[in-house]
C-alpha cells in the first residue's frame, strides 16, 4: 500500500488531477492475488497527459500508451494499462465535475444508461458515484474526494425509488417483447432480452438494499446475497441462459421461468 500511496501522490501532482482513488476488488478487500489494481484519476480539464506519459514510462521502464480523455469511450473515458513492479495497474480517468453532476442527478432520482465497449448491459451513470462510495481515497490534496465519498455513502432514496420503478415497468415489457422472438425460434433476440431483464432485477435488488452496482461482473451473485433476493436468485437467473434448446417451446419455457423470477423480485422490492 505504501507503493500505491507514493504513486498516487505523484499522480496528484500532475496538472489537472484533483485526487486518486483505489477502486475495484482491492478497495473492497475481495481481490485475488492476480487482481488488477484500479486507480481512478479524478481530473478537471486540461489534463496534462504529457506528464502522465512521462510518469508512466518512469514507473514501467518502457514507453506505454496513455490516452487523452475520451480515448476509451464516453463512459470509461480513458487512461492507461500498465505493469508496475510486476502488477497490472490500470489508470482510469474520471471527470470530477461530471461525477459531481451525476451525484446531483442521483439525489434527484435521475440516472441514464450509456453504451460502452466492455459493458454489455451498459454503464449506469450512478456507478460513477458508487466507485467513490466503495473506493479508498489515496490522494486528495483539496479534500474534495473524501467529502463527496462521505456524502455518497448514504444511498439516495430518490435513486432507489427510480431504479425500482424502472424495473417494474421495463422488465415485464422486455419479456413480453421476447415472446415475439421466441415464437420464431430467435434465440439471439430472446437471450438479449433475458440479459436485460436480469440486469434490471439486479439493479432493483441493489437499490432496495441501498447498495451501489458498479458493473455487470459478479452482480448476479451479489444480488442473490441481498436480503430481499428470492431463494436461489443467482442460480435461477443463470439457468435462464442455458435453455434445453432453441426451439420456440424451449425459449418459451425460459421466458416463463423469467416471469416467475421477475414476479418474485418485484414483489419483494415493492
Amino acid at each position: 500500500m505504501d507503493r500505491l500511496t507514493e504513486i498516487a501522490d505523484r499522480l496528484a501532482g500532475i496538472g489537472g488531477i484533483a485526487g486518486v482513488c483505489l477502486g475495484g476488488s482491492r478497495a473492497r478487500g475481495t481481490h485475488r492475488p492476480d487482481s488488477d489494481v484500479d486507480l481512478g484519476l479524478y481530473y478537471r480539464p486540461p489534463l496534462d497527459t504529457a506528464a502522465l506519459r512521462l510518469l508512466a514510462s518512469e514507473l514501467t521502464g518502457e514507453d506505454v500508451e496513455v490516452t487523452e480523455p475520451g480515448g476509451w469511450g464516453p463512459w470509461v473515458d480513458g487512461g492507461a494499462w500498465l505493469t508496475i513492479d510486476g502488477h497490472h495497474v490500470d489508470w482510469i480517468y474520471r471527470d470530477l465535475d461530471r461525477v459531481h453532476q451525476i451525484w446531483q442527478h442521483c439525489r434527484a432520482g435521475r440516472f441514464e444508461v450509456g453504451a460502452q465497449a466492455g459493458h454489455p448491459l451498459g454503464v449506469y451513470s450512478h456507478a460513477y458515484v458508487g466507485e467513490l462510495a466503495l473506493g479508498r481515497v489515496l490522494a486528495d490534496p483539496g479534500g474534495e474526494l473524501q467529502a463527496l465519498r462521505q456524502e455518497a455513502r448514504h444511498y439516495p432514496e430518490p435513486l432507489r425509488a427510480a431504479l425500482i420503478a424502472n424495473a417494474q415497468w421495463e422488465t415485464p415489457f422486455i419479456l413480453a417483447a421476447a415472446r415475439k422472438g421466441a415464437t420464431g425460434g430467435d434465440a439471439f433476440y430472446v437471450a438479449g432480452c433475458l440479459f436485460r431483464a436480469v440486469g434490471l432485477l439486479v439493479h432493483a435488488l441493489h437499490a432496495h438494499a441501498g447498495r451501489w452496482v458498479l458493473n455487470e461482473k459478479g452482480a448476479v451473485r451479489a444480488a442473490g446475497e441481498l436480503p430481499a433476493a428470492p431463494p436461489r436468485f443467482a442460480a435461477r437467473a443463470h439457468a435462464l441462459f442455458a435453455p434445453p434448446g432453441t426451439t420456440p417451446h424451449a425459449l418459451s419455457a425460459a421466458l416463463y421461468a423469467a416471469d416467475e423470477l421477475t414476479a418474485a423480485v418485484l414483489g419483494a422490492v415493492t
